[in-house]
């Protein structure tokens, strides 16, 4: 077995790709406003789309989806049928770093959990002149939520995700990519565990048996049984961040 093939046995069949929850994606799609009717949104990264059909079911809107991953997306659109929310959702395979859409196509770019694989920076920029005049983004970003996390924390990210900044770090991105920061708020961590992390560390312990005679499948799986830990114990010092914002000069700056 490969990494990728152990990857997608422990996170196939969960609701999400990444923590987050329905509650931070309606508070965060609450606070933008000034949208025209049916606003057409490009949805980043969407996995299996659990806040894809959040935001469907929010407003009357045009939504195209975009992952790599087909299993992914054919979850997506099968919910969606169930949901009766069909005629609102497109579902597309493209990768987030080789988007073909018209300049200044969408009222609002969505990205929960996903700006990471295209860096936080990055996509800012790049993704920047997809949105219409006084366009609307709203992106998650694991973020430090203070300025001093134990030095293990630290170690792990460094591994796991060099470009972890601090909050403030992130809003002074923000600013110098031409966007005014509307709000920001830190996930719960219900949003880490409730449908994320603890789904997956039932899992871990079936595979441990599963697998109990291959030696780098094991070391996969323990990988991500790191993960959880590190997070159980260093929970209160960084976490996903909410981070919205919008093309012009006049957002208000709301922050939480």
């Amino acid at each position: 077995m490969t990494n990728e093939q152990i990857f997608f046995e422990i996170h196939t069949g969960i609701s999400k790709e990444g923590p987050g929850d329905s509650v931070s994606t309606k508070k965060a799609f609450s606070i933008i406003n000034d949208l025209p009717p049916k606003p057409k949104i490009l949805d980043i990264g969407c996995g299996p789309g659990r806040q894809t059909l959040d935001l469907a079911s929010l407003i009357d809107c045009e939504i195209i989806a975009v992952d790599t991953h087909r299993s992914y997306l054919t979850a997506l659109e099968e919910k969606a049928k169930r949901a009766g929310l069909s005629d609102r959702i497109r579902a597309m395979r493209i990768d987030m770093n080789a988007l073909d859409f018209a300049e200044a196509s969408f009222d609002i770019i969505w990205a929960e959990g996903s700006i990471y694989i295209a860096g936080f920076e990055n996509g800012l920029k790049k993704w920047r002149g997809l949105l219409k005049e006084r366009g609307w983004m709203a992106v998650t970003e694991v973020s430090w939520l203070g300025s001093d996390p134990p030095e293990e924390a630290k170690k792990f990210w460094e591994e796991a995700y060099p470009a972890i900044r601090s909050i403030e770090e992130n809003l002074n991105i923000i600013a110098d990519c031409g966007y005014e920061i509307v709000a920001h708020f830190a996930l719960p961590p219900s949003a880490w565990w409730d449908d994320y992390y603890d789904p997956i560390e039932r899992k871990l312990i079936a595979m441990r048996e599963k697998y109990k005679d291959d030696p780098e499948a094991l070391h996969f799986i323990e990988a991500e049984q790191v993960e959880i830990d590190i997070y159980r114990k260093y929970s209160d010092f960084y976490g996903y961040v909410f981070y919205v914002m919008r093309l012009g000069a006049h957002a208000s700056s709301v922050l939480a």
